[in-house]
């Protein structure tokens, strides 16, 4: 009898043992990559936070989806959810594009678009994961792409990391593209780009009215009222609320809102004084697209002369974001604060 107890006590003790080493294996930062399934799924202490996918019926790679701290999804579904807007299909995730480039259009570019429109479009076209790293403060992805336009022809490189950390309450993706001309590229003065994101919902503007959107070859989407279960508000490092948000520039802008369960979150995306275009335009929407446009300048303000950032064959330029998913109503002051960080980080 005694011997059956010490050896259900030994069992119990290897089972409790091997319960701990895998509980301790989730731990931290986790970035665990698929290729077969064209994903790399990002963890953290074992709870999902986001996976950097490249599908094949996607025309760039995204982060999707997003979920906080809590795990509520903040991103609209791929495909839509029941009861979502199904208007502007390319917007899935995060993503990081721009809508005229050597006037071939990334941004739109989506399985919905007509075969006779195909050669307008350009392709942001995976080609391979350059290292991950899991830790316990913060796991970090590395991959290459490269942007072809319509006639097939390779313009751009991309080369990305992507350092994602977090603690109680807050999640952080901080993204860092570095763009290598593969010949003379013009980024044309255009007002869909660069960094987007399309949120659930519940984090559409109460006041989003119908409308009608025009892309830059005049191809028009329109755009229902407001959700149901709308609450959302921007907030930029300027002051400016709500609707106001759109075209105005500043060096961060937040996104809060609270779905039907009374769950509290701020979205707050963040420029660098870096970056070209500083500080950024908001391309904020009621209707849940949250973007970031550093390189669209008089065609959110005509007193301005336009941009057309240029790359000739062989230049690099380098774009940083750090996007931060809070738990809570975020202040200005912890704003602030983040993006005072977020500048001194990358120097």
């Amino acid at each position: 009898m005694h011997r059956l107890t010490a050896l259900g006590l030994l069992a119990l003790g290897v089972l409790l043992a091997a319960s701990a080493f895998a509980a301790q294996a989730t731990k931290g930062v986790q970035v665990n990559a698929d290729e077969a399934k064209r994903r790399v799924d990002i963890t953290i202490d074992g709870q999902p936070f986001t996976s950097y996918i490249w599908p094949t019926n996607l025309r760039k790679p995204v982060l999707y989806p997003i979920l906080d701290s809590e795990g509520v999804t903040l991103t609209r579904g791929f495909p839509p959810r029941a009861g979502e807007r199904v208007d502007h299909p390319h917007h899935v995730g995060l993503w990081f594009n721009y809508a005229r480039v050597n006037d071939f259009d990334f941004w739109n570019n989506s399985e919905a678009i007509k075969p006779e429109n195909h050669a307008k479009m350009g392709t942001i076209v995976f080609n391979k994961l350059l290292s991950t790293r899991s830790e316990p403060k913060q796991g970090e992805l590395s991959a290459q792409s490269t942007w072809i336009d319509g006639n097939n022809h390779p313009i751009l490189k991309e080369t990305t990391r992507f350092v994602f950390s977090g603690s109680k309450g807050v999640r952080i993706v901080d993204r860092i593209a570095t763009l290598t001309a593969l010949d003379h590229v013009v980024f044309q003065d255009e007002k869909d780009g660069m960094l987007g994101m399309r949120v659930a919902s519940w984090l559409e503007s109460t006041t989003a009215g119908g409308g009608v959107y025009t892309d830059s070859h005049g191809v028009e989407t329109k755009t229902e009222s407001a959700s149901p279960d709308a609450t959302g508000e921007y907030l930029t490092s300027e002051g400016v609320k709500g609707d106001a948000a759109w075209s105005t520039r500043g060096r961060w802008c937040s996104l809060t809102g609270h779905n039907k369960d009374g769950h509290t979150v701020t979205i707050a995306i963040f420029d660098q004084p870096k970056n070209p275009g500083y500080p950024t335009t908001w391309h904020a929407r009621g209707y849940g697209l949250f973007a970031a446009n550093p390189l669209g300048i008089s065609i959110f303000n005509p007193k301005e002369k336009p941009m057309n950032f240029t790359l000739e064959k062989g230049q690099s330029t380098t774009f940083r974001y750090r996007i931060v998913f809070y738990t809570h109503a975020a202040t200005t002051e912890e704003l602030n604060k983040e993006a005072d960080a977020f500048a001194a980080q990358y120097k």
